[in-house]
């Protein structure tokens, strides 16, 4: 199981990096590890501790 470091990002915010490998098998990056577009995530907290992350598609910058 691989760890991830919460990071905080403002004062209201903290992060969490998704690794590169998963995000390039959803093919989200583009050919040099980038980042291709935008993206929206739908993030829920399902009970203590855990919570899901869900790509969602469709939505118009």
């Amino acid at each position: 199981m691989a760890l991830n470091k919460l990071r905080q990002l403002d004062r209201d915010s903290v992060g969490i990096t998704l690794p590169k490998d998963d995000m390039r098998v959803e093919g989200l990056l583009d050919e040099n590890g980038q980042l291709r577009g935008d993206h929206h995530v739908h993030i829920r907290h399902i009970d203590d501790g855990e919570w899901t992350v869900e790509l969602v598609e469709g939505l118009e910058p």
